[in-house]
């Protein structure tokens, strides 16, 4: 499990562990049962407080996407997120608003980004089919 923390981005740590283990759980990254990292463990690879891991546990644990075993550790919950759809449309959104935002920026319109779209599907899928 690979996190990325920035401490100048304004969203508190904890928080960017949280956002990123649900992605990760979101996306199928991290499949139902996986371990996740100690809370030591983290905390000295991400070099932060494991205060601040064990709270992102805390949340994910509330959240449903992961339970703890007693002194056992802490796993992915059975089925995955009970929210994973809900996540996943909520990460593809926020890329969305800001993808939009960009091309309002360089005034191109919605209906032009639509198109583009179709045509990165199908590039996409002809290059699916033609490995091998």
């Amino acid at each position: 499990m690979h996190l990325h923390i920035s401490s100048g981005n304004g969203i508190p740590i904890y928080l960017q562990i949280v956002n990123q283990v649900k992605y990760l759980v979101a996306s199928g990254r991290l499949a139902s049962g996986a371990e996740l990292p100690a809370i030591r463990t983290l905390a000295e690879r991400l070099l932060i407080n494991p205060n601040t891991v064990a709270r992102a546990y805390r949340e994910l644990e509330y959240a449903g996407i992961v339970t703890k075993r007693r002194t056992a550790g802490t796993y992915v919950s059975d089925g995955g997120s009970p929210l994973a759809r809900r996540e996943r449309l909520k990460i593809l959104t926020e890329r969305i608003d800001g993808l939009l935002a960009e091309a309002h920026q360089m005034k191109v319109d919605a209906e032009e980004i639509i198109g583009l779209i179709r045509q990165r599907e199908e590039s996409l899928q002809k290059l699916a089919v033609e490995k091998p």
